[in-house]
Order: structure tokens, then sequence, then C-alpha cells
């Protein structure tokens, strides 16, 4: 079956579709956390001794105590035989964005042949699988096998529960044997505790000598497409790279704003709640669904939790999300930009910090004015992502988000921070060196007796901001839909912690010399947004006058594509930060670049040559075949006297010469190797292979416009994103 035949097929499949049987849903009191080994459960399950040291370590961040293991080793696997498990897996995050596991039956032989359910303290702290089959960046060399999954026990096991069966899923991190992180859990868990460290001494010289563990937090909006399985399987360029490379918009996109937070599509709905009820039983705190901007586009987005944990959740998120949508007959799209000229999908990474005794430390209250520790953690803030503000693009650098950055629906890919209108006045107070007070957000009086009157928010939100307060938190804007959360909060935690130190070093300095407490902290705010003040900006992110003043008056970095952006991994300054404050060791950050750009490369070669197989055995026979047609049609009328123009034969024609010259060129680049350093070939793919699959991509959406819609060979837009 080829060509429109594949494409009628797919229509009819997902017309006679029978619906999947909408659920009575459970009570959310049965459904949460009930595969989840939570501390209730371990409560419950473990001596009484055992179960408080392991409460301290989760929640106090003491150390862990391994021989308690046997004794949790075992309550957990009883736990898990009730659930169903028959296998283990220690699950692991490697440098992929994507989830790994390696599962283990409980089945132990015994010497007079008889099996037994086994599970032994030692297999739950530590397991092995390869340390060279993943990336490493040169770590590890293939002969050199040995790595090592080490169990996380602040972020709890989950059962997994598939048609297959149930699996105990043990959260780890990968470590070579020789100790390098090769995972994103590690320098995680690592930047977090440097960012405790450090905040602990600016509380302590505010004051405060009661200081729980303070920790981050984060809550990340997941946008993501859903498009039907019958079309996603007829498009190779969906299969294997997560977006159409080639597709004329439909008649109809998202021009009439109709689809966001329209009624969302019985299938889609089903889909939802098959989605949330799973993420239930993980105990996923998952709190919002919507229609997105664009048509086909949705979004989740969950509670706050701790940052390892959320991390751990998000990866969960898009498993879920992924294999829930194979089951409903759907294929789940997290790549950034999957269709051309509608909004893309980010992961609004939402991030706050705070501990048990003083609360959330970004929590401005309702005089900011006059909450000096507010201000220091904020104006910390201020300060790294004005010095790291390379760093945080790298985070999030792609060959997928830069296909996103800068358009109508994410931030530019200059890093600035939005304050709103209330703290741009503090901290305007703050750099003329007196604060006098805070602006009134005022009420909202609709003027409609019937109407509530309610308080306003003190600033309004910038949704051209990459990186943006917003109440009590500060949203990252730029990540992309299909990323780990890990590598953002890594550099937010770790640039925190730096600027941290900052604070705790001017004050001690300060008050060393005899200053009042009040006046130390007022002069080094004051020092700190006269030095930093420059990246925060409240304007329109996408205007080319932002974009000329925050490169030549205030020296932003305008870091356009992940070429230009992950070299900053090699950066002196980059190395220095992660290496004082026991992140990233050198080598580790080294391997990173290497595996980055490695992976901008290797994702760009692959749509590369998607491009010219689409092109040469989808596009062009089309083309011809619709040219043979036509002149086959036109000489049959011109025999009978009718004379009708040759211009569109003319005119495909052309379209065809040009659309394979380029493929010609483009073929010529994908096979160029000689380049002398990895940076030059991550620039040679940026401005030499992209703009080549750009060009031939504009003459086979002309054609698409111009073929017979009964020979072109690939699902539409307009059949995909609206045939549900």
């Amino acid at each position: 079956m080829t060509g429109n035949a594949v494409r009628v097929q797919a229509v009819q499949n997902i017309v006679n579709r029978k619906p999947m049987p909408i659920k009575t849903p459970e009570p959310l009191s049965n459904l949460w956390a009930s595969d989840v080994f939570t501390l209730a459960k371990m409560k419950e399950s473990l001596p009484k001794e055992i179960f408080k040291s392991v409460k301290k370590t989760i929640e106090a961040g003491a150390e862990l105590d391994v021989s308690i293991a046997d004794v949790v080793a075992l309550a957990m696997k009883d736990w898990a035989l009730t659930k169903g498990a028959l296998y283990y897996a220690h699950v692991f995050y490697p440098l992929t964005n994507a989830t790994a596991e390696k599962h283990d039956s409980f089945i132990s032989m015994q010497s007079d042949g008889s099996v037994i359910s086994e599970f032994s303290g030692k297999v739950l702290v530590q397991g092995e699988p390869d340390g060279s089959s993943f990336p490493n960046g040169g770590i590890r060399s293939t002969f050199e096998a040995r790595g090592y999954t080490a169990w996380d026990v602040t972020s709890p096991a989950y059962i997994m529960t598939t048609d297959n069966g149930a699996t105990l899923c043990i959260p780890t991190v990968f470590v070579s044997w020789t100790g390098e992180a090769l995972d994103k859990k590690t320098p995680l868990l690592r930047a977090n505790a440097a960012m405790n460290k450090a905040a602990q001494r600016v509380l302590s010289l505010l004051g405060h000598t009661d200081i729980a563990p303070v920790n981050s937090s984060c809550g990340a909006e997941q946008e993501y497409f859903l498009v039907d399985a019958n079309f996603v399987n007829s498009r190779p360029d969906l299969l294997l790279s997560g977006r159409t490379l080639f597709g004329a918009s439909a008649a109809k996109g998202q021009q009439f704003d109709d689809h966001y937070f329209g009624a969302i599509p019985e299938r889609i709905q089903v889909f939802m709640q098959d989605v949330e009820e799973q993420l239930y039983r993980l105990g996923i705190p998952a709190k919002t669904r919507h229609n997105e901007v664009a048509p086909g586009q949705f979004e989740i987005a969950p509670f706050f939790e701790s940052a390892n944990v959320a991390t751990d959740h998000q990866q969960l998120l898009m498993t879920v999300l992924k294999n829930t949508a194979k089951k409903h007959g759907l294929v789940c799209l997290l790549h950034e930009k999957p269709f051309k000229g509608i909004n893309g999908s980010g992961k609004h990474v939402n991030w706050s910090v705070g501990n048990a005794t003083q609360g959330n430390l970004l929590d401005p209250g309702h005089t900011p004015h006059s909450n000096t520790q507010f201000l220091l953690f904020c104006g910390a803030v201020i300060r790294g992502v004005h010095k790291f503000g390379p760093l945080l693009r790298a985070a999030i650098a792609s060959a997928s988000n830069d296909h996103r950055l800068g358009a109508n629906e994410a931030p530019p890919a200059i890093i600035s921070v939005y304050l709103g209108s209330q703290l741009d006045n503090v901290f305007e107070q703050i750099s003329n060196g007196k604060i006098t007070g805070s602006l009134n957000a005022g009420v909202m009086d609709l003027g409609i007796n019937t109407l509530p009157v309610f308080n306003k928010d003190a600033g309004d939100r910038n949704r051209t901001s990459p990186f943006a307060f917003t109440g009590n938190r500060f949203e990252f804007r730029a990540v992309g839909s299909g990323q780990s959360v890990a590598g953002p909060l890594v550099v937010m935690n770790t640039m925190l912690a730096d600027s941290l130190n900052w604070v705790a070093d001017t004050l001690e300095s300060k008050l060393a010399t005899g200053s009042e407490l009040d006046s130390a902290i007022l002069n080094t705010l004051k020092e700190l947004i006269d030095e930093h003040g420059a990246v925060v900006f409240s304007g329109n992110g996408y205007s080319a006058e932002w974009h000329k003043m925050a490169v030549e008056e205030r020296g932003l970095a305008n870091l356009k594509t992940a070429a230009d952006a992950i070299p900053v991994l090699k950066e002196p300054y980059v190395e220095k930060l992660f290496h004082e404050l026991g992140v990233l060791s050198p080598v580790e950050l080294a391997s990173r670049f290497e595996i980055y750009a490695e992976q901008y490369i290797l994702a760009i070669e692959v749509e590369a040559k998607l491009v010219i197989s689409m092109a040469k055995t989808g596009i062009y026979p089309a083309a011809t075949q619709y040219l043979s047609n036509l002149s086959s049609a036109l000489n049959s009328l011109k025999a009978a006297g009718v004379e009708l123009s040759n211009r569109p034969i003319t005119q495909i024609a052309g379209l065809v010469t040009a659309m394979m010259t380029e493929v010609d060129k483009l073929a010529d680049a994908v096979a160029r190797h000689d380049f002398s350093t990895i940076e030059e070939h991550m620039q040679f793919c940026a401005k030499t292979i992209r703009p080549l699959m750009d060009e031939i991509r504009r003459y086979a959406d002309l054609l698409e416009g111009e073929i017979a819609d009964e020979l072109w060979p690939y699902p539409t837009y307009q059949e995909m994103l609206f045939i549900k």
C-alpha cells in the first residue's frame, strides 16, 4: 500500500475505531500512592528503630545506615509481592533524557533444586549495569564496562504495572567504576546539598538558630501533542525524529485561538483519565489538564515536590504519557516542535527553595520591601542568572529546542529575569540606597454586584521572559518538552549556592568591620543589584530593540543555537563553579560537553538522512507521477481542441528540479566528516545542514499545495492535527 492509499486507510481506521470504555474513576483515597513504598508503608512493616533511621535519612538528610538494608529489603520485597511483582529493577537516568532499567527476578535457587523469593540488602543498595554502553563522554572505554547503581533512599520505590505484569522499581544513581557520575540524579543531589549548605550560612547570619535542611522544589508543566498512531506510522520523520520534516500548514491552525482551554475531546479525556489514575497510584500529584494553544496539543501540570522526587516523577510522567497513548491508539509527541507554523511544546520548570522552619525562602509576603530574607534570596537568584545565564542556556540546549526558542510560545535565547512591577520598584529603591515601601497590589472590582471583588497579584506575567518571578517562585520557561528537568535544576541550585556563598561572604565582611546587620544587608543588596541588575528586564523579550540592547548595552549573551550554547560547558568559569561546589568534577563536566555535542550532531544527521530519503522515495515519485498525469491530460485535451496553459507543468517541474538540487547538496554535506573539532562540526550542522533541510522543505511544502491530493504520500497537517 503506497501514497494516498495509506492515508485513506489511516483515516478509515480512525473513523471506525471503537472508543475505549469510560471507566468510573476510583476514589482518590483508594488510588493515591497505592503503588508506592511510602513512609507510611515503611512504618507499618519496619521495626521502630529502623524506621526512625530511614525517616531521618529521608527528611533530615542524615547519613544512610547501610546496616539496616537487609531489613528494609525484606519489607520492600514482601510488599512488592503482595502487589504482584515478580521482578525488581534499579531505575536510573543516564545522559540521554530517558529512563533506564534492568529487570531481575526475585527467584533464588536452593541447593536442593527448589527456588524461593529473595531480595537482600546488598542487592537493594547496589546494582551493576554496563558503564560503557551508555553515553559517558570518554569516561569509560568500551572494554571498561563496570558501572554501579546505588539506592537513593530519598526517592521512594514504586510498582510499575503493565499488561505484562508488575515490577518493583528502585530509584538509583548511576556512577562509573572510577566514581564519576554517569547520570542526571547524582549531580542534582550534589547541587541541592551545596545549595543547602550555602543557604544555611545566610540564614544563620540573619539570626536563625533552628534551621531545617533547605531543599529546592520543582513543579514542571508538561506540554505534549497527541497524534493518531495510524498517521504516525505512515510518517518516517515522526517515527524516527519526533517531528515533521515536511508538511504544508493547514488552512486552519491556531489563528482563531479556539483550541486553548477548549472542551477536551472525548477520546483525549479518556486518555487523560487513564494517565491520571496511573499517576495517582504512583504518588505523582497531577493537578491540571487542559487543551494547549495548538491543535492537537495538551498540558498536564503537577503540584510542587522536592526537586529530586519531582525529577524522578517527571521521568515517570513522560513514560506514562507515551505508554498510555499506545493503549489508546495514539502517539505522544514530546518533541519541542513537531509541527511547523504552530506552537511547540515546553516544560516550564517552576522552582523555589525552602525548609520546614523558615518556609518558602522565595515568598515575598505582603511587604517585600521589609522582608530582608526574601530580598537576599531573590537577589542571589538575580546574581546567579546574570553570572551564569549562558550556562542556563546550555542546560536547555538541544537540536529540538532550537526550533522552539524565540517563537510565539517560547522565550528568546537571551536569558533575562522578570520580576514584575512591585519587585522592580523595590530593587530600584535598593539601588538608590534606601527602601521606603512596596507598591500596593490593589484589588479587582469589575463593577458588577454579583461578581466578587478580589485581590490582584503584585505584578503581571511576562511570557517572553525565560526566567520569570511568578509570586513565590521562579519559572524557567525555556526548558524543552522532552528534556529531563534535572539539568536545569542542577544549574539553578548550583548558581544559587554560589550566589548565597557570595552573600554570606559579603555580609560577614561588613559585619566584621562593625556594620549593623540591617545596614550590611542593604549595602550587600545594593552592591548586588548595581553589579547584576542588567539581567532584569520586564519588557517584550521578542522585540528587536531588546535583542540589541541586551547584547550591546547590557552585555548579555544571545546564544541562538545549541551549537553556540553547548561549548559554554568548556568555559573555565563554569568548570570552576561546579568543581568548587562539588557538583561536577572537571572530568564529569567535560564528558557532558562531549555527550551533548555528539547528541546534537547525531540528531541533525538523522533528520538530514530522513529528509533525503523522504524527498527521494516519497515526494519526488509523487511529483513526477503527477507531472506525467498532467502532461498526458493536457495532450489529450489539446488533441480534442481544448488549449490550456502549460504553466502548472512548468511551475511544478521547476519546484521538483530545485528540490532535488538541494537534496544533492544535502547528501554531500551529510557525507562530510573532515572537521578539526567537534565545535566546528556542530556549527556546520547549524549553519549548513539545517538551512539545506529548510530549503528542501520549502520546495516540498510548495509541491504539496500543487500535487493532486490522491498522489501525496504522507498524512497531511490537516489530517494529523484535526482527525482524532
